[in-house]
């Protein structure tokens, strides 16, 4: 279940992320569907309704992440976390070449797996706007 996001916090939030989701960068005015507002950590995980929990992301990125906090990756005993857009910096973990998201850090690499990031389809999406100049590389 989830708490009341008021109009003027997710105007709030879209602000603050540039209208792009902030997982995988995606600008909204390129969606079919309208953004979501995203628990970094979710409620069931004890996160609260308050700014500094808050991301704006794309549907996608949402349905994939659920309430989940992190996933295996190699070792079946240790959980990595997911990137945490409020705590976090995109480039510290990622980098964005022809439309393919690479990972630098191991929550780099959990986030890209989970999110799915590099499904073909998000990979052209991507590629596509960038050469229309419309998103840069993100190195």
């Amino acid at each position: 279940m989830s708490e009341y996001i008021s109009k003027w916090q997710r105007e709030a939030i879209a602000q603050r992320a540039n209208g792009c989701c902030e997982y995988c960068l995606m600008p909204e005015r390129f969606s079919l569907f309208t953004f979501h507002i995203d628990h970094v950590i979710s409620l069931k995980h004890g996160g609260i309704t308050h700014l500094d929990n808050l991301a704006y992301c794309c549907g996608i990125c949402n349905s994939n992440k659920g309430t989940d906090l992190g996933t295996f990756l190699n070792n079946p005993e240790t959980i990595i976390r997911f990137f945490n857009p409020r705590t976090d910096q995109w480039l510290d973990h990622f980098e964005l070449i022809e439309g393919m998201i690479h990972h630098h850090t191991i929550i780099g690499e959990a986030t890209i797996k989970i999110f799915k990031f590099n499904e073909v389809e998000r990979i052209l999406e991507r590629k596509l706007l960038m050469e229309g100049g419309f998103i840069g590389s993100f190195k």
